[in-house]
């Protein structure tokens, strides 16, 4: 595909749920929240998408415009991984770690960007967990000239000394989450808290978030389009199982959501046993952050003080998942299957081994499943076609890729 084939539009798959989402509830009265609500911490634009019923809504120009200098990603068939698992499966991987910042953020990092400098806001707060999403948001606030505040989960900002470096080199200013307990090892909604506080005690600023809510899934939809778009012109059908890690659900919403309607394409989410929402949490309303500052939303959740072992992906340690990925879950059109920490590392090994790439321990847990389904087609003999998302690199997370060769990796 060439730089002018990338979507011109998102995906939404609200219309294609089995029944409409439940309505995000205000904190304190529990009622349906409006626009009013969620005018302190986002632009209308973004509030307008968060509700849209409409099949497609267009990218601005000036998103496309910044999409461009690295979308389309490629779309590349693993041969040497299925010749090393002997299997008849056929493995794709959409490859976002191309981006910029080295992951599938940056597409709705420059999104949330562009619609918060276009309403006047000069400056943004945020969270983060690995530390791929600030960085996106670093990359994507100094293409608007917006000024930018990360709150980073404590574990990882010890463990990850490098994406400090990455956010302060685009102009983001880091610091560690939570700010008022230097002893907590922190969690995204603890991170979330301290994000939200300070937004709404200012008002030239607003708050980003980097997966869950609806619109930021939406922006996402690019992985998918574009992923679909590749496989029918490399003259391949579509594909019997569509793969991504979860721990908010934005790249897993990203690649999977425009292949919801079609009924065939098994979906599957993957998480840690260590924060296993969809797999042993429970459905149910639920406030984002650990302070109760955010509108609760209906999704699997393990409780919103939930704190998660410091493990390396640290993008997969929250205590809840997106409102529609909850949904097809429950709905059971989306499938979830949880690793321990050094089977995931295993498939990481054998992937860079094969295919000569890195993978970061978030996209390792989408690696890991990917290998488990070449090894069924294998044992039933099935081509199957095997899609997943490869959602960022890996070359900043050194640190857990040598606690793994050195045998000191917790499953935990």
């Amino acid at each position: 595909m060439s730089p002018e084939q990338i979507p011109s539009a998102w995906f939404n798959v609200a219309p294609h749920l089995s029944a409409p989402l439940q309505p995000p509830l205000h904190p304190a009265t529990r009622e349906p929240v409006g626009p009013d609500d969620l005018a302190p911490l986002f632009p209308m634009a973004l509030i307008g998408q968060e509700v849209s019923t409409e099949l497609w809504i267009d990218i601005p120009g000036e998103v496309l415009d910044i999409l461009r200098l690295w979308r389309p990603t490629p779309l590349v068939r693993a041969v040497r991984l299925e010749r090393e698992l002997d299997t008849p499966a056929r493995i794709y991987f959409k490859d976002e770690s191309v981006s910029p910042a080295g992951s599938h953020k940056p597409n709705t990092a420059v999104a949330q960007a562009y619609y918060n400098q276009a309403e006047g806001i000069a400056r943004l707060t945020t969270e983060t967990g690995a530390g791929q999403w600030g960085t996106a948001l670093s990359f994507a606030c100094a293409q608007f000239d917006l000024d930018l505040q990360v709150y980073m989960v404590r574990a990882s900002f010890e463990q990850k000394p490098y994406r400090k470096v990455a956010m302060q080199t685009w102009g983001g200013a880091v610091v560690p989450s939570p700010v008022d307990d230097p002893g907590h090892p922190g969690s995204l909604g603890a991170a979330i808290s301290d994000a939200v506080r300070d937004a709404v005690g200012r008002a030239d600023t607003h708050y980003a978030l980097g997966s869950v809510l609806n619109h930021v899934l939406l922006h996402q939809t690019v992985i998918g389009l574009e992923a679909r778009e590749q496989l029918e012109m490399a003259g391949e059908r579509l594909p019997d199982v569509v793969i991504a890690p979860c721990g908010g659900g934005s790249n897993l919403g990203g690649i999977t959501f425009p292949f919801v309607p079609e009924e065939g394409v098994r979906l599957l989410a993957v998480e840690p046993t260590s924060c296993p929402t969809l797999t042993q949490g429970r459905f149910d309303y639920d406030f984002g952050d650990v302070a109760g500052l955010t509108p609760l939303l209906p999704m699997y959740t393990l409780g919103h003080d939930f704190v998660p072992p410091p493990i390396h992906a640290g993008g997969l340690r929250y205590h809840g998942d997106s409102a529609i990925i909850s949904a097809l879950v429950r709905d059971g059109r989306m499938e979830a299957v949880a690793y321990p920490q050094n089977k995931v590392f295993e498939a990481a090994m054998q992937f860079t081994r094969a295919e000569g790439k890195l993978p970061a321990p978030e996209a390792a847990h989408a690696v890991r499943a990917a290998v488990d389904e070449a090894l069924a087609a294998k044992e039933t003999g099935e081509e199957k076609v095997i899609l997943f998302n490869y959602s960022g690199h890996g070359l900043l997370d050194l640190g857990a890729y040598e606690d793994y060769l050195a045998g000191r990796l917790p499953d935990e």
